[in-house]
């Protein structure tokens, strides 16, 4: 008879475990947010919502949904924005407890949960942005890290790198991301890509963003005043195609 019961634990052991997965399966799907409940929580950020506002969605892969009922609100620069410090006024939506990156350490002035989704509002002292490359470079948006962002491109060939130089009006830091541009190459090309960075001639910030690294940030102190700024592009694989932005902030 033990041996019997012992014999039968594992099957007992796997009809609970699809029985839990069936459970879980079924509150998962029914624990998202419909289309009306976006709707609605559209309507209340809506009623309040000022020019410049900047409005983000969390997790990341509901974004979509998100831009369904507010992407009039989004224009292409806030969408491919360098990072949220400039903005001042931060809306969230989100489901499922998560938090987006551009809020995480704020305390929300505003927090109601609208049939699921939790929209909440941040107010915050912006930075203040002296200058930014594009100024003189119009840049172009591409895809890295598989979100948008404006920024110039840089292709170098092995050996020989690629470069530009942009006049700026620099405050205490200038602050950057970087990052590899364009899905395809980076399935194919697995190698890194090099950004450095040069002001009179002397290398302030260096990054190596990888294929999985997505759009990485560098920070460096600077002196206040008007100066070039030499970004360097260098790669050991060809079709690199490396994607930067910065700005001077005060």
């Amino acid at each position: 008879m033990r041996a019997r019961i012992l014999a039968a634990i594992p099957a007992v052991l796997l009809v609970l475990v699809s029985l839990w997965e069936t459970v879980a399966a079924r509150h998962d799907a029914t624990s998202v947010p419909d289309d009306a409940a976006w709707a609605h929580a559209a309507q209340l950020v809506r009623a309040q919502h000022q020019p410049g506002d900047l409005i983000v969605f969390a997790p990341g892969w509901v974004d979509p949904v998100g831009r369904l009922h507010l992407g009039d609100l989004i224009p292409v620069e806030m969408a491919a924005r360098m990072d949220a410090a400039r903005y001042g006024r931060i809306w969230e939506l989100s489901i499922r407890g998560a938090e987006a990156p551009e809020v995480a350490g704020l305390a929300p002035v505003l927090s109601q949960d609208v049939d699921g989704v939790m929209v909440r509002r941040f107010e915050r002292a912006p930075a203040v942005v002296l200058s930014d490359v594009f100024a003189t470079q119009p840049g172009l948006v591409a895809e890295v890290g598989f979100e948008p962002h404006r920024c110039i491109q840089l292709v170098p060939s092995p050996g020989r790198p690629a470069t530009v130089t942009v006049p700026m009006t620099l405050g205490s830091r200038l602050v950057g991301y970087a990052g590899l541009a364009d899905v395809f190459t980076r399935r194919d090309i697995r190698a890194p890509g090099t950004l450095a960075v040069q002001i009179g001639g002397r290398e302030v910030a260096r990054v190596t963003p990888g294929v999985d690294d997505g759009w990485v940030r560098f920070d460096a102190p600077t002196t206040p005043g008007a100066a070039d700024v030499t970004f360097i592009a260098s790669a050991d694989a060809p079709q690199r195609q490396i994607c930067f932005a910065a700005e001077a902030r005060q």
